[in-house]
Order: C-alpha cells, then sequence, then structure tokens
C-alpha cells in the first residue's frame, strides 16, 4: 500500500465521524521530513475526538490490518498523535490545533484541503 492510499484511508477514517478542518500535508519534497504525509482535523469535544481516533485506527486495520507504530495523547484528548510511519494523522482540540499550529510549522508543504 501507497503512502498516498494510506493518507486516503485516515481522511476517510476522519469523515467517518465528521472531523472538521481537515487538512492532508504532503512532505515527500521537504528534505528530511518525518513522514510522506501529515494528515491534520479537528473535533469539538473529548468524545468526538475519541471517535475520530478510533475510526482512523478502524478503517486503516480493516483495509490493510496495520495498526499504528506509535499513538499518543489518547488520555488528555487535545491532540491525539497516530503514527503510520509514512503518514502520521493528528486530531486536535480547536484551542490546541490554533496554539500549536502545524500548518504554519511545515508551511513548505503542500497543504490540501478536504471538503467535508
Amino acid at each position: 500500500m501507497s503512502s498516498r492510499e494510506l493518507c486516503n484511508l485516515v481522511v476517510e477514517g476522519m469523515k467517518e465521524k465528521k472531523a472538521q478542518d481537515i487538512v492532508t500535508m504532503d512532505l515527500r519534497a521537504i528534505e528530511n521530513s518525518i513522514a510522506d504525509y501529515f494528515v491534520i482535523c479537528t473535533g469539538n469535544s473529548d468524545t468526538q475526538i475519541d471517535a475520530i481516533c478510533n475510526s482512523i485506527e478502524e478503517t486503516v486495520h480493516k483495509k490493510t490490518k496495520i495498526d499504528p507504530w506509535h499513538l499518543e495523547g489518547k488520555q488528555n484528548k487535545e491532540w491525539i498523535l497516530l503514527d503510520y510511519i509514512d503518514v502520521v494523522a493528528h486530531v486536535f482540540r480547536t484551542d490546541r490545533r490554533e496554539y500549536y499550529a502545524i500548518e504554519d510549522l511545515w508551511a513548505d508543504a503542500q497543504s490540501i484541503y478536504v471538503e467535508n
């Protein structure tokens, strides 16, 4: 499975639970980038953030049998990171997304805003 296909599955999992402001960031052209893609979204509540993460895991696992290599932030539910090595999903609470501004940190990446 290509990293682009994995990225699309992550987006599918986010959309399943009505994630907002989904952005895919193509990092492949950036020298020494840590992944091929970042996929970023926002959830409005702890419950929705948890549901989005579960949906990403279920969607990816069902179609690929792949589990995240690393998972962080599940207890705090402010910024949950699901690391699939080539694709990293970031699920933010609105205020945390604005605070960390990952899109600005990786501004050299090609960003694509996904329609909900």
